[in-house]
């Protein structure tokens, strides 16, 4: 048969037109074997062993897909692997392409049968995209995927966890224009147990006053009594006054991939809470919506109408709401879900926590693997504007699988707001008994008899 593709007779239109099919159908299937039956041997060889090679790489994935999924999350979250299959995604959609032209070339559509003329092209086009275009755009992803791992994630040694878990402060920065700098609006705890991935979520509100911090820590130093000013020295300043006044205290802290305002609401949340907190990760509000877009919007139920808008105009005039979101289902987009996260209009900062939350949890609903790998790029750019962290690069692959257990796990929420705890005259012994409860050790159960 290779001997009749290689030299066919050329004034036989049937056979010509079935040469043709079948050559682009092996284009397709397994790029370079045409060349080989057809064509140029040297380079059908050059390209069979190419695409021998990257369906021996695809089952080796495969299989570590399925037996070591673990280990295959930490090949592809390392930048030297990523940029390594990026530079070899490149060749591939380079080669197909000459593959495909070539084939044509040998196809000779001038002896094809007219009235297939146009499909035979017509699938060589589609085959080029498909093959090719994926590539390509595998290419970028991984490009994308350096970036966004060298933008988000720290370079520092692994950490164990502590007694059997790892905490991590989440701070939902907002930097409006009435403001000085960013404050942390947001502020809870994550603390994920290390072997399941139960998470428990500590909520923080905003206006937490005379706020203690752990004998021993930078802040301690300077404020051994605590963030205590007589009146509304509230938890969410400490960011500001750690960045501007405080920032001596934290020579280290850029190196390490923070900042003196992160490392000092950190001291202050382990003083409230008596947790060790290792890691932090830091959202900018500002660049939220962008986020939110690239993902395509999220998915919001509204359980009672919430109004929305500014309470006061530039005289401290009252002005009435906005607009209202009235109960129901919402597909949101950026600009309204901030919207919708952020309003303080007639209600509290606890009623906000809790939208707040609702958001956090939407987000997370939609990073389906099938969502974010057709958004990836656009995902992998506003991240790199909108999240900070200083979890290491070489423990995202852990933490991706432990966010894998989490979603198996019922996850357990705890607000530090009224009626159990009053922000402005807080009970601190209380909190810490209270968290130790939720995420400390839990006592082993001595055997009857």
């Amino acid at each position: 048969m290779a001997s009749v593709l290689r030299d066919p007779d050329r004034t036989d239109t049937d056979f010509m037109t079935k040469r043709a099919w079948w050559l682009v159908g092996l284009n397709l299937l397994v790029p370079g074997s045409a060349q080989v039956l057809a064509g140029n041997r040297r380079l059908g060889r050059f390209g069979l062993g190419a695409t021998l090679v990257l369906w021996a790489i695809a089952l080796v994935a495969l299989a570590l897909l399925l037996f070591a999924r673990g280990l295959l999350l930490t090949i592809a979250t390392n930048t030297w692997v990523l940029a390594g299959g990026a530079a070899a995604l490149v060749f591939y959609a380079v080669l197909w392409v000459v593959l495909t032209l070539d084939t044509l070339r040998l196809v000779v559509l001038v002896r094809v049968a007219p009235a297939a003329r146009a499909f035979v092209a017509g699938l060589s086009v589609v085959a080029l995209a498909a093959v090719s275009g994926t590539a390509a755009y595998g290419a970028v992803v991984s490009t994308s995927g350096i970036g966004l791992l060298d933008a988000i994630f720290a370079e520092r040694p692994t950490v164990e966890p502590v007694d059997g878990r790892y905490n991590i402060l989440l701070l939902g920065g907002d930097a409006g224009p009435d403001r000085q700098g960013m404050r942390p609006d947001s502020i809870s705890v994550a603390s994920v147990d290390a072997e399941t991935g139960q998470v428990t979520l500590i909520g923080i509100p905003r206006n937490l006053e005379n706020v203690p911090f752990s004998e021993g820590s930078p802040m301690w130093e300077v404020l051994p009594n605590g963030y205590d000013c007589g009146s509304g020295c509230i938890i969410d300043y400490l960011y500001t006054y750690g960045e501007l006044d405080w920032a001596y205290l934290y020579p280290d802290a850029e190196a390490n991939g923070s900042s003196p305002g992160i490392e000092a609401m950190r001291d202050a949340v382990e003083g409230v809470t008596g947790l060790e907190i290792p890691f932090f990760v830091i959202i900018d509000m500002q660049g939220f919506a962008d986020l939110i877009d690239a993902m395509g919007g999220i998915d919001i139920t509204v359980t009672e109408r919430v109004p929305y808008g500014a309470n006061e105009d530039e005289h401290g005039n009252s002005l009435p709401p906005a607009g209202y979101f009235e109960p129901g289902d919402y597909h949101m987009d950026g600009g309204w879900a901030l919207t919708y996260a952020r309003t303080r209009y007639g209600t509290s900062d606890y009623t906000r926590m809790q939208r707040q939350r609702q958001v956090q949890e939407a987000i997370l609903d939609q990073f389906t693997p099938g969502n974010v790998l057709s958004n990836f790029v656009g995902i992998a750019e506003a991240g790199k504007q909108v999240v900070k962290t200083d979890i290491p690069k070489q423990m995202l692959s852990y933490f991706v699988q432990l966010g894998e257990k989490a979603k198996e796990q019922e996850v357990v929420s705890y607000d530090l707001t009224p009626p159990d705890v009053d922000p402005e005259n807080p009970d601190y012994a209380f909190i810490r008994a209270k968290v130790q409860e939720l995420v400390g050790p839990k006592p082993t159960e001595t055997p009857a008899g």
